[in-house]
């Protein structure tokens, strides 16, 4: 019986899945608010019908008791994100605050099948980092200096990156993390994001070729530093995001010739260089005569992702902890394997959803140092993703980069919460001043 419930369980939750990402892009179609609402009240019912389907399949593979307190503390904390926000925020983004949950409530499943205990600890992280960055939108609306602070962020970043350098952990041959007192930070999740204020910033004042080349500069220290510490991953993102955003802030083609030139330019270096890249790289191009040593991951990844098909094989019907790193970087493998190829194209979908709004926003602005905040961070979060999805199907190298909400590690939870935020900070600013007032709607 229960096999047949999991069995029959695996379609309602791709019909589920199917549902809430129709009405993710239906509310981009509705330009009033009200029928938007709609969309965003019917993406709630599909979220939580299909997070209690999962979690009542775990429970029977289980029989653990924690497995159904565990769901209901995050259903508490799911109802208390969206409504304490529209209560606190009026006019925040509803569509980027469901999207977030989705994705957070596709995490927990995955990882309550993989570890139990970790996926409690992901939870714990999760509710530190909604609590703390709580404040952003608030401050986003008032802060008018933060367009001052161009070499603060620059300064920030280049720090942080230089202690990881000189004194960060090495995990899977990069320097990655600081520890303290056995806590594990990783501070390029929050560098991309003082980046995108520095050059901003920087952008927001000038657009000469003496800025561009200070721009230049600055970025090329904060790449060199990440190169050698062979977080290339990393290292890649800002370089692509000052890439677009020197292309979006003079609207120059010639910028983004050349930017992608010398990016690709330099991979062809850093593949010279580093064995870490080289490796990487061959594991990519041919991975099974290494299936053994360094093309494991990613076959593995292949192995899950072609055992689960469009429909997958359905919770606890797989082995997705085989893959090392699974519930990091790996995790849109075990979501592929056993929730099912059309699952996690949905997942894929969500956040280009959440990218979409991103943009949306920062078309709204006048302001070029809020639409560049916007622009920016919607190119961190969505090359973040493909670089994610690209090294799990093996479209690109894996470069270790974690997909947002869904992976697991405190340091990603805390910078893409920060990252949704801050958008959702320039949302609300934007709609304020945009709005049309009492007084102008009487005399239409």
């Amino acid at each position: 019986m229960t096999n047949l419930i999991i069995e029959t369980s695996k379609y309602l939750m791709i019909l589920l899945a199917a549902c809430y990402t129709l009405f993710n892009f239906r509310f981009f179609s509705f330009p009033d608010e009200e029928r938007r609402n709609i969309m965003c009240a019917r993406q709630n019912q599909a979220m939580f019908l299909n997070h209690l389907l999962a979690y009542l399949i775990i429970y029977l593979k289980t029989e653990d008791v924690r497995v159904g307190a565990f769901y209901l503390a995050q259903v508490v904390f799911f109802l208390a994100y969206i409504y304490l926000y529209r209560l606190f925020y009026r006019n925040v983004s509803r569509l980027l605050v469901n999207n977030a949950c989705m994705l957070l409530s596709v995490g927990f499943i995955m990882l309550t099948r993989i570890s139990f205990d970790r996926a409690v600890r992901q939870f714990i992280l999760v509710v530190i980092s909604a609590v703390i960055t709580w404040i952003v939108p608030y401050i986003m609306e008032r802060v008018w200096q933060l367009s001052r602070g161009t070499w603060i962020y620059a300064g920030v970043g280049l720090v942080l990156l230089l202690a990881v350098f000189l004194l960060g952990d090495t995990t899977y041959g990069a320097q990655l993390s600081l520890n303290f007192g056995g806590i594990s930070f990783q501070p390029s999740e929050f560098v991309k994001i003082t980046f995108v204020f520095f050059l901003a910033a920087l952008f927001y004042r000038s657009t000469d070729f003496k800025t561009v080349l200070i721009a230049a500069a600055v970025t090329a220290a904060h790449v060199l530093i990440l190169v050698a510490s062979t977080d290339l991953g990393s290292a890649f993102l800002l370089a692509i995001t000052f890439v677009f955003m020197l292309f979006i802030a003079p609207s120059n083609w010639l910028y983004l010739g050349g930017g992608l030139a010398a990016g690709g330019l330099a991979a062809c270096a850093a593949y010279a260089l580093f064995p870490h890249v080289q490796t990487r790289v061959a594991a990519w191009l041919n991975p099974w005569p290494y299936i053994d040593d360094k093309g494991y991951q990613i076959t593995q990844s292949l192995f899950a992702i072609g055992s689960g098909g469009w429909f997958g094989m359905g919770l606890y019907q797989a082995m997705p902890y085989k893959n090392p790193g699974v519930e990091k970087d790996f995790i849109f493998a075990a979501v592929s394997e056993e929730l099912g190829g059309i699952f996690a194209l949905c997942v894929l979908l969500i956040c280009v959803g959440c990218f979409l709004q991103f943009m949306m926003t920062a078309g709204r602005f006048q302001a070029v140092f809020f639409k560049l905040i916007s622009f920016g961070l919607g190119v961190v979060y969505i090359i973040q993703v493909l670089l994610n999805v690209g090294g799990v199907t093996k479209f690109i190298p894996s470069t270790g980069i974690t997909l947002p909400f869904v992976s697991y590690g405190g340091s990603s939870i805390l910078s893409t919460f920060l990252l949704f935020n801050v958008i959702q900070g320039l949302y609300i600013f934007c709609l304020l001043y945009t709005s049309p007032s009492p007084r102008d709607t009487e005399r239409s």
